[in-house]
């Protein structure tokens, strides 16, 4: 079944996130992992074709069981893998993360180098990219080389053929060598995307000023940028246009674990979007894009795991309806 909707191409990587079998205890506590799917941009793309969108993902697993299990389950939910490579000297990254009681996460990651940073720009399909309605990429692929040259090539590509960039930079500080090193590396590709999704965090991160501040999250606006969103969390979240800005409410549930929550967000408003480009001028069509992307997101914290937990459309439908009667 070929899916007729435009094409959205997310690129970078796709982990094994490993989480403790019992909620709210350190990785040093835990007693037994259960392994899940992760890694953002992948489970945006999981996210689109789950919304009956259609999305591609380019990237490099180990060619090990786990870089194969990864692959099978993109392909299951959908995916095109025509970009996807496989490297016999380095194996798929794995990280630990778990939930504190909190329900922030603690991350630790096994990249030595993992195969995803091995992505060499001579193994990119950029037919592939060039098809693209949107490229959306995080920043996890600028840490290290040859992985940053192979993005840096995927977006010249990409905007030379018109496609849309869309940035979730996606903040990871332990894989960065310093917090220095990781302001310098998320902003050095920063005026090139027409739309980009940060959190709170995310804005008190970059500007190292008040998130809560519209001027402190205008700092990050760029002459360039058709969309600026500042997700809240349970908030909801702000956006941000060259001619309206405004806020759209969150809606509240019982979140279990918020892995892949922005991931949902991202890939919801990313279907709106390669449907109609005239959301980023029609600030009704925009609310209404972003009212489904933080249903979409809130939905995704109820239960466990990334992928496992991304909505259907008619879910969505169905909490917006229920907070609205």
């Amino acid at each position: 079944m070929t899916n007729s909707s435009p094409l959205i191409v997310c690129f970078g990587e796709m982990l094994i996130d490993f989480v403790p079998d019992v909620a709210g205890v350190s990785l040093a506590e835990s007693g037994g992992f259960i392994k899940a799917p992760g890694g953002a941009p992948a489970n945006v793309a999981c996210a689109i074709t789950k919304l009956g969108g259609n999305s591609a993902f380019i990237g490099k697993f180990g060619d090990d069981e786990f870089g194969h299990m990864l692959v099978n389950i993109s392909k299951k939910n959908g995916v095109n893998s025509e970009g996807v490579r496989f490297d016999e000297n380095a194996r798929t990254a794995l990280a630990f993360v778990t939930l504190k009681k909190n329900g922030e996460r603690e991350f630790m990651f096994y990249r030595n180098p993992s195969a995803d940073m091995l992505l060499k720009e001579s193994e990119l399909n950029l037919d592939l990219i060039k098809q693209a309605k949107i490229f959306h990429y995080g920043s996890i692929s600028l840490i290290t080389e040859p992985c940053r040259s192979a993005h840096m090539a995927a977006m010249k590509a990409a905007k030379a053929a018109g496609v849309l960039l869309s940035y979730d930079p996606n903040l990871r500080l332990p894989l960065w060598p310093s917090s220095d090193a990781a302001r310098k590396g998320i902003k050095s590709i920063w005026k090139e995307a027409d739309f980009i999704k940060v959190s709170d965090e995310e804005v008190a991160f970059l500007t190292q000023g008040d998130p809560s501040k519209e001027e402190v999250a205008l700092q990050l606006w760029h002459e360039g940028l058709k969309l600026l969103v500042v997700t809240d969390g349970e908030k909801g979240c702000r956006y941000f246009t060259k001619s309206f800005k405004g806020k759209v409410a969150g809606f509240s549930v019982k979140t279990v674990d918020t892995t892949g929550a922005g991931d949902s967000f991202v890939g919801s408003l990313l279907c709106s979007v390669a449907k109609d480009t005239s959301i980023f001028d029609n600030e009704e069509k925009l609310k209404e894009a972003l009212t489904f992307a933080n249903a979409c997101g809130a939905i995704c914290t109820t239960q466990k795991g990334a992928i496992p937990a991304l909505p259907s459309p008619s879910d969505a439908q169905a909490l917006i309806k229920s907070k609205s009667n």
